[in-house]
């Protein structure tokens, strides 16, 4: 049965000394791909490379084989929603943390979304205290970008960012007011920090509840035409470009997207963009029979869309795929589809999924662990998303072939809304390692 780490601050020093040898090691940093070994000492990565054998190792260190399966570094998801404080009902960050551990993510980027929402100095500071004494990963908080996410009164970004906040969103709404979004990305460039925003008018949403088009009008449900995501993404690139700031499109789900980042990257706006793994594995026959764990923001599109998506990835348009975890209890999700709440688990569920896309050919591994670690690090600022001597020692290994079949009774979140209900994955954590302690090991006893 897999195990779990203690929920205890990582203490480096107390860790025992760990190597690895018959890995494949990937490391997107430096193109790294190759069978050899890795040690761990002191929370850090003290050694790497193809010159470490099994009889490599001081006396003392833990040795594991792995078998010619992969080591890689650990994964960095930039949006998850952790409802803790406040829903804690549908997920705490220590169930949260437990899933990112069984799914390969060493740090989770959560969102403002709460109650009370994270828009000041004091609930940045009681977030994080909360992770250090109940998080078995790491967990980093967004600071909101304006005043209980209303989209009007502009928040302290300065001082939430020098207490320790990464980066900056309005969550899963919008800011659809021009000069405020103007205003935002002006102040934050003082800074340096990052705004993400969620690219969807929601007045061109309306009532909507799934992608517009011939499926939507067989269901019977009213749709969100791709148009609610283009527009708001270009203005968004307008203002940006008008007013400086580094800017990260949280979520793309439409091919028509494209063009428009393509061209901005190519004018030398500092823009970066991220994509939900559902819309990278689902499209919108997964809705099948009014399925709500998948009425989702954006939603799942065309399998045109799906698969443009797919390309952007493999070529590097598109930077980061995240898990968009926004776990919803029974009460809220067992409804008729457009009454249910938006939203799907998938912390547990990242890796494996984004294996299909290995699978089907259709994306490189170095280029999907590149997009779920290397990618996020670089674009955060954070030390990890590599395998380079000297990092923090925040590592997954996994099986890339392992077959299983997900059962949402046993996943590790509070909340069981995954849209991979009953799927066949191929590709398993078998272990994952934050700052050189084993915080998940699929098999232990």
């Amino acid at each position: 049965m897999p195990v779990w780490g203690s929920p205890e601050r990582f203490e480096p020093e107390k860790v025992r000394p760990t190597g690895f040898h018959n890995v494949r090691l990937i490391d997107p940093s430096i193109g790294r791909d190759e069978i050899g070994g890795l040690l761990i000492d002191g929370g850090r990565i003290a050694d790497v490379g193809p010159h470490l054998k099994a009889g490599s190792f001081l006396d003392g260190t833990e040795v594991i084989d792995g078998g010619a399966k992969v080591l890689a570094p650990g994964l960095i998801d930039m949006q998850v929603f952790t409802g803790e404080p406040g829903f804690e009902h549908r997920e705490t960050i220590a169930s949260a943390s437990r899933a990112a551990a069984a799914g390969g993510v060493t740090t989770m980027i959560c969102m403002p979304d709460t109650d009370p929402v994270i828009h000041d100095v004091a609930m940045v500071d009681y977030v994080q205290r909360l992770a250090r004494d109940t998080a078995i990963v790491r967990l980093l908080p967004m600071g909101a970008l304006t005043r209980d996410l209303a989209g009007t009164e502009m928040t302290e970004i300065g001082l939430m960012s020098a207490a320790g906040a990464v980066a900056f969103t309005n969550g899963r709404r919008a800011i659809t007011n021009a000069q405020t979004m103007r205003r935002v990305l002006t102040y934050a460039g003082d800074f340096d920090a990052l705004i993400v925003h969620h690219p969807e008018d929601p007045d061109l949403v309306g009532e909507g509840v799934m992608h517009e088009g011939e499926m939507a009008t067989r269901l019977g449900l009213k749709g969100i035409p791709v148009e609610a995501e283009t527009v708001m993404l270009s203005r968004d690139l307008k203002l940006v470009g008008l007013a400086g700031g580094r800017y990260h499109a949280a979520q793309l789900s439409a091919g028509r997207s494209l063009t428009t980042l393509r061209r901005a990257k190519e004018r030398g706006i500092k823009v970066t963009a991220g994509v939900s793994i559902n819309n990278l594995a689902l499209n919108e026959n997964d809705i099948g029979t009014y399925r709500t764990f998948v009425r989702l923001s954006p939603p799942l599109r065309s399998e045109d869309d799906r698969m443009a998506l797919v390309a952007a990835l493999a070529e590097g348009l598109i930077d980061v795929i995240v898990s968009s975890h926004d776990p919803h209890d029974v009460e809220t999700k067992r409804h008729p589809f457009a009454e249910a709440e938006v939203g799907a688990i998938g912390l547990e569920t990242l890796l494996s999924a984004a294996l299909r896309l290995h699978h089907s050919g259709d994306v490189p591994l170095m280029r999907l662990i590149d997009a779920m670690s290397t990618r996020p690090a670089a674009i955060l600022g954070l030390e990890g998303g590599s395998l380079e001597m000297g990092r923090p020692a925040d590592l997954v290994f996994f099986d890339p072939d392992e077959p299983w079949i997900v059962d949402a009774g046993a996943l590790s979140s509070r909340s069981k809304n995954t849209p991979f209900e009953d799927a066949r994955m191929q590709g398993r954590v078998l272990r994952t390692i934050v700052a050189g302690r084993t915080v998940y090991d699929y098999g232990s006893d």
